[in-house]
């Protein structure tokens, strides 16, 4: 579809023939003074008149630039330049016959599933590796996992007032329901970094991926309902874990009940939104998990002074010794909060772009590279046994994922049917 822009817009264009003057005013409503200039220069034709074509993608696309940045920020797995749902309709009311429409090339769509898991890890390598470094140096995970709850609370509420991302409508039922998912969410988050701050991340990432079996068993007192496959499944988990708690260098009992700790926590945060959540459906993913980013800090700060707060000043006092500069240790701390938050948003995203089985699989992958990266990056020492336990954990982990996909998939087509 081509456009056609007449230049100069505002004043007339003549077409010359022996004896005769033809006027085109290109302006709709011609104002005295313009019929006044046409008067004077009807003996004067213009020389030469321009037409300039510009095709409409031009325009669109450039229109379409302007707002890539600000689409980044907010959603950096969307690769297109309008949302999914424009690009159907635009898709059927181009053809609404269904005819001609040519197919996604699987080149593309891997290219999409490379970059959205090359984020979602990298980002979550980034956050594990700078946790590790400022618990290192400055051993207070609550004053730490409260900043990055402030850096995720203050990221939302910029895309929220910038309009990157739309704000949920918020009441008071959307609150009083959001409390309890949020609480869990602070057991889980300030039970993990205290786990980081005692033992290596690798530890406390293979007894977190025992994560499925509190989901199973919590969900089966509550009256869910699993096939033996799922059972089967966990068992592998549980020794798994068990394996690499036993052989583990780093070992350190409050390191291990904190991590579990984690795990009970986020699983009840599951269970309990699903349940509480189920009237606020309209809300998408990332705006739920930006409330409870927010409630979490409210929760956490205050108990995190109660906690540690007398001891935050000689520790700063002592990192900044141990580093050297106080600008590398302002940088960690600040890598760590923004990097907390992007992966967990990106995971969301990610949940959005991919199928439920394939982000459980690549879930389950991410445990691998975090485990592998940060042994490489500390030189955790990795006996033999301990480096089986962990295989066995993940095996586990993966063919929990499969089961369950299977279930659900089940459940769906018995819904259709009936």
């Amino acid at each position: 579809m081509l456009s056609s822009n007449v230049v100069p817009s505002s004043s007339p264009v003549t077409f010359s023939k022996p004896n005769h003057h033809f006027f085109i005013n290109a302006s709709p409503n011609p104002k005295p003074n313009l019929l006044r200039f046409q008067a004077q220069h009807r003996a004067t034709p213009l020389k030469s008149s321009k037409l300039s074509f510009m095709p409409t993608s031009q325009i669109q696309h450039s229109i379409a630039k302007l707002g890539s940045f600000s689409r980044f920020l907010s959603h950096p797995f969307e690769l297109s330049s309008k949302p999914r749902y424009q690009i159907v309709k635009a898709a059927s009311e181009a053809n609404p016959e269904g005819e001609n429409v040519a197919p996604t090339e699987p080149n593309s769509k891997n290219l999409k599933l490379g970059l959205v898991f090359g984020l979602w890890y990298f980002q979550n390598i980034v956050f594990n590796i700078y946790n590790k470094k400022v618990l290192n140096i400055f051993p207070f995970p609550w004053l730490l996992a409260s900043f990055q709850l402030f850096v995720g609370s203050i990221w939302m509420l910029v895309l929220w007032s910038l309009k990157l991302q739309p704000c949920p409508k918020i009441s008071k039922p959307f609150i009083i329901a959001l409390l309890g998912p949020a609480l869990f969410h602070t057991i889980g988050h300030i039970s993990a970094c205290v786990s980081f701050s005692k033992v290596a991340v690798s530890f406390t990432h293979v007894i977190k991926s025992a994560e499925p079996v509190f989901s199973v068993m919590f969900s089966s007192v509550l009256g869910d309902k699993y096939p033996i496959q799922v059972w089967l499944s966990i068992l592998p988990i549980v020794l798994g874990c068990s394996l690499a708690a036993v052989t583990e260098v780093s070992f350190n009992v409050q390191g291990l009940w904190c991590a579990l700790i984690s795990n009970v926590g986020f699983v009840l945060r599951n269970i309990y939104s699903k349940r509480s959540l189920q009237n606020f459906k309209e809300v998408d993913g990332l705006n739920l998990y930006g409330w409870i980013t927010i409630l979490s800090l409210l929760y956490l700060f205050p108990v995190a002074i109660f906690v540690e707060g007398s001891q935050w000043i000689p520790g700063y006092y002592k990192a900044i010794e141990a580093i050297g500069k106080a600008s590398t240790f302002y940088t960690w701390v600040l890598v760590s909060g923004v990097f907390y938050h992007l992966y967990n948003q990106s995971s969301y995203q990610a949940l959005d772009e991919i199928s439920p089985l394939t982000f459980s699989v690549g879930n389950t992958m991410k445990r691998v590279v975090v485990i592998v990266s940060s042994v490489l990056v500390f030189r955790n020492p990795v006996r033999p046994l301990n480096g089986l336990g962990s295989a066995i954990a993940i095996l586990g982990t993966f063919l929990y994922s499969q089961a369950t996909s299977k279930k659900k998939a089940m459940k769906i087509e018995g819904e259709k049917s009936s």
